[in-house]
């Protein structure tokens, strides 16, 4: 999947309101993240230099949340819950599924710029166990077969 242009003008609303105002780093963050769907080195670059903030401290902020995303995601923004109650009931099992099928691993967007997959420690979810949210909707009591059904149809109603 090949990098785009990024149009830092995007963000001149953000930082005209947010970078005036000490400690409003995670705010700024947060709205740059959701302009782009991840944080641009680009936009972490201008955010320094608007706000007076070394990229290494942005950057230490950045990795300290899980929140906050450094590459682009797929379309499909594949969480999958790694809790207590889900590893009990097979997480790891449906963990390969999604391997197996979408042929990438924790961290990594297929080619096609479809799916990405994200292992969390916790949705929030026990009851559903093994569960996943992709992008806001969440799949519970998961099989291998349901989780190649989901896919499927969400690769089909990509085409």
């Amino acid at each position: 999947m090949e990098k785009k242009t990024v149009d830092l003008s995007l963000l001149d609303g953000v930082l005209e309101e947010y970078a005036p105002v000490k400690g409003s780093l995670i705010t700024i963050l947060q709205h740059t993240q959701d302009i782009y769907g991840y944080l641009p080195k680009e936009a972490i670059e201008l955010i320094s230099d608007k706000t007076g903030i070394a990229t290494s401290e942005i950057m230490g902020v950045g990795t300290f949340y899980t929140q906050f995303r450094f590459e682009p995601v797929g379309k499909y923004l594949i969480m999958l819950c790694q809790g207590t109650a889900c590893h009990v009931n097979s997480s790891e099992l449906i963990l390969q599924t999604i391997k197996d099928e979408l042929g990438i691993e924790d961290g990594q967007t297929t080619e096609d710029g479809l799916f990405s997959l994200k292992c969390v420690a916790c949705l929030g979810c026990c009851s559903l166990s093994p569960v996943m949210m992709i992008n806001e909707d969440t799949y519970g009591s998961l099989t291998p077969d349901k989780t190649k059904k989901i896919l499927k149809e969400l690769r089909e109603a990509a085409l």
